[in-house]
C-alpha cells in the first residue's frame, strides 16, 4: 500500500473483532488516513475499535462511522463521495451456526453485491473476507493435507454457502469485464481459517480455541474438548490476518482469492497444552476433560483443516509470522493478564 497524505480507507464491519485489529493496524502505518467505519453493530461493538487502538498504542479513533447494513447503502454515492484508496470488506453475519437461510444469504451475499459491482466500476481495490466454510469437508481433510483453493466448494453450512456466493459473484464480474492485455478488477477475497487473538471477547460462542480454553483455565475449571482432542485446525493470529488483508490492497496484488491461515494444523490438545503454559496453570489440576461429540454436531464437523498457503506467497507476497503454539501461549498469558480483552 503506497504510503501518502490525503488517503482514504473504507473498513465495513469495523466494530468487529478483525475489523477493529485492522482499524488500530492501519492509524498505526497510516496515521494521516481518514477511516471510513460502516457497520450496523449487530454483533460489534464500538468499545472493540476503542480497545483495539489503545493495545496498538495509536490516538483514539479519530474516524467516521455510518451505522447502516451495507445491503442498505448505495455504494456508487459512497465511493464518488469518499474517493478511497480501497475498501475492506468484513460486515456479515459470521455465526456459523445460524440457520435461518435467507437471513444468512441477504445479508453476506446481499450485502456484498452493489459494493462488488460499484468497486469494480469505479477500479477502487476492494480486499473482502471469505471463509474456510467454504471448503466444507474436502477429501484433503481425510487425507490430512493442505487444502489449496481449488478445493472449496462444497461448504456444509448456509455460512460457508454464502461466502462462496460471494467469491462466485466476484468470479463472473471479473471474467465479464475482462479485456485482453489488462488486469483484472482489484477484488482481492481472503479465506480465513481459524483466526485468535487480542479483541475476540465479544465474539461469543464464535470466540477461537484458544479463547475458550484460556477462559476456562481462567474461571477455574477444567479445558474441555470433544473425545479424544485430536481434532486439527488451522489458528491463525489476527495479526497475520490484517498484514494479509492489508497486503491484499497493495498495488503489487493479484487479483483472486486465497487461503489466510498459519499453513500449520494445530491439534486442540495441543492448543490446550499452549493455553496451560502460557497461563501456568497446573497440568493435574487443569487436565482436559473429554466429552462425546453430539451426533448433530459431528455431521458437519471439520476434523482437520490446514490452509496451502502457494498461491497467498505467489499472489500476494504473504506469509504469516507466527507460530501458532509460541503464539497462543503469549495469547493466553495476555488473557489472564489483562480481564481477556
Amino acid at each position: 500500500m503506497a504510503q501518502g497524505a490525503g488517503e482514504r480507507y473504507i473498513i465495513t464491519g469495523g466494530g468487529g473483532f478483525i475489523g477493529s485489529n485492522l482499524i488500530a493496524t492501519l492509524t498505526s502505518k497510516r496515521p494521516e488516513a481518514a477511516i471510513l467505519v460502516v457497520d450496523d453493530f449487530r454483533s460489534g461493538s464500538v468499545i472493540n475499535i476503542v480497545e483495539a487502538c489503545e493495545r496498538r498504542g495509536v490516538p483514539p479513533f479519530g474516524g467516521d462511522v455510518i451505522s447502516e447494513p451495507t445491503g442498505d447503502l448505495d455504494w456508487d454515492d459512497i465511493l464518488d463521495a469518499v474517493k478511497p484508496n480501497a475498501v475492506f470488506h468484513l460486515a456479515a453475519i459470521t455465526d456459523t451456526t445460524v440457520l435461518d437461510e435467507r437471513q444468512m444469504l441477504l445479508d453476506n451475499v446481499e450485502g456484498f453485491r452493489g459494493m462488488l459491482h460499484a468497486c469494480v466500476e469505479n477500479s477502487t481495490p476492494l480486499v473482502y473476507a471469505s471463509s474456510a466454510a467454504t471448503y466444507g469437508s474436502p477429501a484433503e481433510g481425510f487425507d490430512k493435507v493442505p487444502f489449496p483453493e481449488s478445493a472449496a466448494g462444497k461448504p456444509n453450512n448456509v455460512y460457508g454457502f454464502s461466502k462462496w456466493q460471494m467469491e462466485t459473484l466476484h468470479r463472473r464480474l471479473s471474467a465479464e469485464v475482462a479485456k485482453p492485455g489488462t488486469r483484472p478488477p482489484h477484488v482481492v477475497g481472503l479465506r480465513y481459517f481459524n483466526v485468535y487473538g487480542p479483541g475476540e471477547a465479544r465474539k461469543g460462542k464464535m470466540a477461537s480455541m484458544p479463547y475458550q480454553l484460556a477462559q476456562q483455565i481462567i474461571a477455574g475449571n477444567r479445558p474441555k474438548l470433544f473425545t479424544d482432542g485430536e481434532q486439527a485446525r488451522d489458528q491463525v493470529h489476527v495479526d497475520d490476518v490484517v498484514a494479509m488483508t492489508l497486503a491484499g490492497a497493495d498495488a503489487d496484488a493479484t487479483a483472486g482469492v486465497y487461503n489466510c491461515g498459519s499453513g500449520q494444523a494445530t491439534s486442540f490438545n495441543a492448543i490446550a497444552d499452549a493455553v496451560r503454559k502460557g497461563i501456568g496453570a497446573d497440568e493435574t489440576r487443569f487436565a482436559t476433560k473429554y466429552f462425546e461429540m453430539p451426533p448433530s454436531v459431528r455431521e458437519f464437523y471439520q476434523e482437520f483443516t490446514c490452509a496451502d498457503l502457494a498461491q497467498a506467497k505467489a499472489g500476494l507476497d504473504w506469509a504469516p509470522q507466527r507460530d501458532p503454539i509460541e503464539a497462543i501461549e503469549g495469547y493466553a498469558a495476555f488473557l489472564a493478564g489483562s480481564n481477556s480483552r
